[in-house]
């Protein structure tokens, strides 16, 4: 039986990109390491990763991401009265990345700042908040922030070294959403203590037990959408849907799963994945998993390719965190999406990545541990929302404290 409540229209105004300007091609590292290349590009569905470089960090990619949001969805950091930051990937034990994006981005003092960890589940536990936040009355007119930014490391010849990707997706979350209105209170949520993922506090890079992994996601997706079924009861069908994407061929095996809950049979569903899911893994092919950011990613990637087409329907949403915890909702694409992402212009910052080599790549790799102790240029101060242009890491002052300053280029 559907539970419905009067809530205003609350959802994703507005969505941006940032990702790092360097990217390895799939093939060419399946080559290196001496495996077929349809072993990366088939067997996971991904073709690149994208690289962070030294000056790359969760925070740039994070700042660079909302201030791309603020120029293009004509909001101001003046609307925000909170930001969110979902990340597993953390600069700091101590200081929250959203107190960093507070500065970089001159938002307000009068903000609820806080940053949210739970695996790739963050960014989803920044995004529901939001929206109850507003729903509350608590926002009194202001909107939400919320960003997830990642660094998606693994060892270098490892299994999970091709699942690699870095990027950070901004969110505008407020009433009256141009982009996806969310349906307010009707959420499935899964949730065990599991050992499937995780990242010691000595270690710069994530450890997987991947095929139990890949049997906690889908055992979470069969309790979280089970749950949202019996929440949200029979309304609508799904036009689209969207999957924590962690490596293409995940989405796959998620929507058979899930179909197979609606009683399709495993060809069925796997004729359907062409039209329901596959838009929506453009963008996560050719950066890598992100994370926090992973499914709005697919979601960004959705828009990109069919949001005119899919004005004024229904999209579901699979959020899904190592450890665990899983959501299933579901959205409404709005009546004016399709102008709005064109104006958006989604996937431009891809424009300006470039190809590395893999010798380049492990040359980055390698100075993974030195770029978190490396010492800011004698005189750098730290910067603030002054900044122009793209926002960078320059190293550590005298206390040890990040400085972050921008490119004098302004951003694309």
């Amino acid at each position: 039986m559907s539970l419905r409540h009067d809530f205003p229209r609350i959802g994703i105004d507005a969505i941006a990109l940032a990702v790092p300007r360097r990217f390895v091609e799939l093939a060419e590292l399946a080559e290196a390491r001496g495996v077929a290349p349809s072993k990366y590009l088939s067997g996971l569905g991904t073709r690149r990763m994208a690289i962070a470089a030294p000056d790359e960090d969760p925070i740039t990619l994070g700042a660079n991401a909302a201030r791309r949001l603020f120029q293009r969805s004509g909001a101001s950091p003046a609307d925000i009265g909170l930001c969110v930051v979902g990340t597993e990937t953390a600069v700091d034990h101590a200081k929250p990345a959203a107190s960093f994006l507070h500065g970089l981005l001159g938002l307000p003092s009068a903000c609820r700042v806080f940053e949210a960890k739970h695996a790739c589940f963050g960014g989803t536990a920044g995004l529901l908040n939001a929206v109850d936040w507003i729903a509350s009355g608590s926002a009194r007119g202001r909107a939400a922030l919320v960003v997830c930014s990642d660094v998606a490391r693994y060892a270098l010849g490892s299994a999970g070294e091709p699942t690699q990707g870095a990027g950070a997706v901004a969110l505008l979350v407020r009433e009256r959403p141009r982009l996806l209105e969310i349906e307010v209170g009707q959420t499935g949520t899964y949730a065990r203590d599991v050992y499937d993922f995780w990242r010691p506090l000595h270690h710069k890079e994530a450890l997987v037990d991947g095929h139990y992994s890949v049997q906690c996601y889908l055992d979470a997706l069969a309790g979280a959408y089970g749950e949202w079924r019996r929440v949200a009861g029979d309304g609508e069908p799904l036009a689209r849907a969207c999957y924590h994407v962690p490596y293409g061929k995940m989405a796959r095996k998620a929507h058979r799963h899930r179909r197979a809950m609606d009683g399709l049979t495993e060809q069925a569903a796997d004729e359907s994945f062409a039209v329901e899911v596959e838009p929506s893994l453009d963008l996560p092919s050719r950066i890598g998993n992100i994370y926090t950011g992973s499914l709005y990613l697919a979601l960004a990637s959705l828009l990109n390719a069919e949001a005119r087409a899919l004005q004024g329907q229904r999209v579901g949403l699979f959020s899904y965190g190592s450890g665990c915890c899983a959501e299933f909702f579901a959205g409404r694409i709005g009546p004016e999406a399709g102008a709005l992402v064109a104006a958006l212009e989604v996937d431009a910052p891809l424009d300006a990545c470039r190809r590395v080599s893999v010798a380049e790549y492990e040359a980055l790799r390698g100075g993974d541990e030195a770029a978190d102790r490396r010492p800011a240029p004698e005189g750098a101060e730290r910067g603030g929302a002054g900044l122009d242009g793209r926002v960078v890491y320059l190293g550590l002052d005298s206390s040890e404290r990040r400085v972050y300053a921008s490119e004098p280029a302004p951003d694309a």
